[in-house]
Formats: C-alpha cells, sequence, structure tokens
C-alpha cells in the first residue's frame, strides 16, 4: 500500500511555463513609424523628379536660343550682325554668292574709327569672299541687337526693301527674334534669320564647348534684360 508521502508526490503537477513570445513586435504599436517612411519617400521621389527635370530643362537651353533659326529665302538685303570673329562674315558671303540677295549691309562696325575709304577687316573679308565692293554698305551707329534692329528698319524703308537676311550665330538668333518682331511689329518687311554653321555648337550638347556654354548663359541673361526693358 502506497504511503501518504508517495500519494502526495503524485497529486504535485510540473509547474507549465508560458511559450516564449519569439515574435516582432507589430507596427501598431508604433503608429508614426508608416507615416515616417511615406515621407522620406516622397521626399526622395520628389528630389529625383526636380533633378531630372532641372536636367531636362538644362539640356533643351540650346534649343530654346537656337530654335528661331530658318532657311535662307530670296532677299533684298542681307544683314551681317557685329560682333563676330569673321564667321558672320562668310556666312554673309556666302548667301550673296548663291544669289539670296543682291545687297549686303554690315552692322556693328564702331564708327569712332571707321573711314569710308579705309575699310575694316569685315568690309575687306567680305570683298576677298567675292562681294562687289558697290553690294556693300555699313551701319556705323548700331552697339547692340536693339540699334541694329532700330537703324536696319530706317534702311530698309529708305531703300524701300521689303525682305530681309539677318544672319548671326545660332545662340544669338531668340534674342534677334524677340527684338527685330518688336522693332518690325505692325510693318510689312520681312525678317528671314539664318544661322551661322560654327564647328563649336551643338543643340543638345551645347554645355560641352566652352564657346557654346558661355554663349548660351550669357544669352539667357540678356534675353531676360531686353525682356525686362525693351519687349
Amino acid at each position: 500500500m502506497p504511503s501518504s508521502s508517495t500519494r502526495l508526490l503524485k497529486q504535485i503537477r510540473p509547474l507549465q511555463f508560458p511559450e516564449r513570445i519569439t515574435q516582432e513586435p507589430s507596427h501598431e504599436f508604433f503608429p508614426g513609424t508608416c507615416m515616417i517612411k511615406s515621407f522620406f519617400t516622397f521626399l526622395a521621389v520628389s528630389i529625383f523628379s526636380a533633378a531630372v527635370f532641372a536636367g531636362i530643362i538644362f539640356l533643351s537651353l540650346g534649343l530654346v536660343v537656337s530654335f528661331p533659326a530658318q532657311k535662307p529665302q530670296k532677299a533684298d538685303v542681307i544683314i551681317v550682325l557685329g560682333g563676330d570673329n569673321g564667321l558672320r562674315v562668310e556666312k554673309g558671303a556666302e548667301l550673296y554668292n548663291a544669289g539670296y540677295a543682291p545687297n549686303v549691309l554690315l552692322t556693328g562696325i564702331d564708327g569712332k574709327f571707321y573711314r569710308p575709304g579705309q575699310p575694316n577687316w569685315r568690309e575687306k573679308r567680305m570683298r576677298a569672299l567675292g562681294v562687289p565692293k558697290k553690294a556693300i554698305k555699313v551701319d556705323t551707329e548700331s552697339e547692340t541687337t536693339w540699334e541694329e534692329a532700330i537703324n536696319a528698319a530706317e534702311t530698309l524703308q529708305k531703300k524701300e526693301w521689303s525682305r530681309a537676311i539677318v544672319v548671326s550665330d545660332p545662340p544669338h538668333m531668340l534674342r534677334i527674334h524677340q527684338t527685330w518682331s518688336r522693332v518690325f511689329e505692325g510693318s510689312s518687311k520681312q525678317i528671314i534669320l539664318v544661322a551661322t554653321e560654327p564647328d563649336w555648337w551643338n543643340t543638345v550638347f551645347w554645355w560641352k564647348s566652352k564657346i557654346g556654354y558661355r554663349f548660351v548663359i550669357s544669352e539667357i541673361k540678356k534675353n531676360i534684360y531686353y525682356f525686362a526693358v525693351y519687349l
């Protein structure tokens, strides 16, 4: 017969401990975590989008400043704007020799140093390229694009010319378009903008060339100034 101590031991049950919780705490205990993650995701996407947009705008500046350029058409005069190192003169002579106009007007020549009997280097270059002296006229009063447009309008009116080709470099086209359109507003005169073809110019990769980069940035600033002052 079992003893009382034996019966007591059988009645005692081993202690049962609850299983250890191994699950990670739910985010429900941290209500701000999802909100913080969403904020930083939105911030990252916004910064990336802004960077892409800024890059597109930057790359398109070359197209913006040069898009008004046109193909040459028959005209009464070829107006070669000043401020170049000879490329505009060469383009003007090329157009003259191709028969696009019987007259050439060189602008941007400093009247302080100009002597009719002593042609400056632009006239000499033009004549060396096959343009006869009698076909070349000189504007010694214009110092800016705005003045070139004003004085050209007077010349066209005086000579009774109805159509003119204006020659300059690609990045200069937008400012010429804005300026000359304003000066000739309401006039029956037709202005055709023709760009030179410099080795340093590329509509998309303009920023790779030092000359192209400086020219475009300068023209953006000048366009803003002209819009505020003249247009």
